[in-house]
């Protein structure tokens, strides 16, 4: 007797009638030698994503997880509902400091090819993501960043030769040497130490925006990470916790299209969006321009007041593209095509603010010339300054013993013996 639905047979055996299985594996629209191709994304113009109400529930919004939240358009021109409508001293501000974040990352990108230090990552590309977010938070707000976020810091008006120490690990570094090159940490700025590890953050974010919740504080919280480390088991439980107890946290994807070597397809954009993944868990979610400055800030201001109105986490994908490699570690042109940065459809984030204040009538070309040669010897006189302090191969900056100091409050037996006994044998052997 045969199987009414030829799937399965009496046995039940897969029937001969169907093809073979097969698995999909992801594969990017171009590689090196190829020419670069972004045609299948689908760019809203800018203006045309509508702007829910703060205290709405998430599950009426669910298309915005699927739109494109845009202010600045191809004139340079501030539209629609999403337009901030900031000052012209704010809106310089933000050039400024995604300019001196640029220049920060081009000489500590030099510095690490003069083996000066270990390791570098820019943001090239990216600079919007944390400076917009950070003038859009309120300045006692705690972030748990990853590590392309230095703009953050330097948003907040962090010393950057206190940054440039950090990554030297010299006798000025804070951290004494205690983290990798250019994984800050600076409670003073809100801004929690990075790790390398992908999405620890996560919780930590939601854990800390709980606690704030719980002692009836008005502070906040956000968090950021890949589009790749999105798969991280620590972003689902974030995720969890954040919508169970609706935590006053702001959590971004930044989608710069590479994790490492790897396409974002990999972590399921050809599925879906990632804001998508705030639908699931009862969560706000917000697709956002990531090269729009305006957009970056307009939507972390709408989630972060949303959440201190007990409305609830937000969760925003930065729709963006990482235009350098991932760091001085990496060699891009082995797995994407050379034009890509060059064709990326929504512009250099840099140069979009400087069209619109130039469309405003408060900036110019001659202006922003002299600003960026202003930053470039600001860093570069503060380069100079911080490796006077030390930098790699200049042997060890901080004494051997500190490794076991600030570990305890106070420093248990063993440890204590095992100090000394390090510090015998150094003697011993005379160093």
């Amino acid at each position: 007797m045969s199987d009414p639905i030829g799937s399965v047979g009496i046995e039940g055996q897969a029937g001969h009638n169907l093809p073979p299985l097969r698995l999909h594996v992801p594969e990017p629209p171009a590689r090196p030698g190829e020419s670069a191709d972004f045609t299948h994304f689908d760019i809203p113009p800018a203006g045309a994503q509508a702007r829910p109400d703060e205290a709405c529930p998430p599950a009426d919004m669910r298309d915005m997880a699927y739109g494109l939240v845009r202010v600045l358009d191809e004139e340079g021109q501030a539209v629609g509902p999403w337009n901030p409508r900031l000052p012209a001293e704010t809106l310089l501000k933000m050039l400024r400091y995604m300019a001196l974040t640029r220049a920060f990352d081009a000489r500590m990108f030099r510095a690490q090819r003069q083996g000066k230090t270990s390791f570098y990552m820019k943001s090239t590309g990216e600079e919007a993501v944390s400076i917009g977010a950070a003038l859009a938070l309120a300045r006692d707000d705690m972030c748990f960043p990853s590590y392309r976020q230095q703009g953050i810091l330097i948003a907040r008006d962090w010393p950057i030769i206190d940054m440039m120490n950090q990554i030297y690990s010299n006798t000025g570094d804070r951290l004494k040497g205690r983290q990798l090159p250019i994984m800050y940490s600076a409670r003073e700025a809100g801004f929690f130490s990075i790790s390398g590890n992908l999405t620890t953050q996560y919780p930590q974010a939601v854990g800390w925006a709980m606690a704030s919740a719980a002692k009836g504080d008005t502070r906040i919280a956000a968090t950021w990470c890949g589009e790749g480390s999105t798969a991280e088991g620590d972003f689902h439980s974030a995720c969890t916790f954040a919508s169970v107890y609706r935590a006053p946290v702001i959590m971004n994807v930044v989608n710069n299209q590479w994790a490492i070597s790897s396409f974002s397809g990999f972590a399921g954009a050809e599925s879906t969006t990632f804001a998508a993944r705030a639908v699931g868990y009862g969560i706000a979610g917000l697709r956002v321009d990531g090269n729009d400055i305006l957009a970056v800030y307009a939507a972390t201001r709408w989630a972060a007041d949303r959440a201190r109105a007990n409305g609830g986490p937000t969760l925003i994908e930065h729709f963006t593209y990482r235009v350098e490699g991932h760091s001085t570690s990496d060699d891009p042109s082995a797995y994407r095509s050379a034009e890509e940065s060059s064709q990326w459809p929504l512009g250099d984030p840099i140069a979009r603010l400087k069209q619109h204040c130039i469309a405003l009538g408060i900036w110019d070309e001659e202006r922003h010339a002299a600003m960026d040669q202003e930053l470039a010897e600001l860093v570069r006189d503060a380069a100079r300054a911080s490796e006077k302090n030390g930098i790699l191969g200049h042997g060890l900056h901080h004494p051997m013993e500190s490794m076991f100091e600030e570990v305890f409050e106070e420093m248990p037996w063993h440890l204590k013996e095992q100090q000394q006994q390090m510090l015998d044998e150094w003697k011993a052997a005379g160093l």
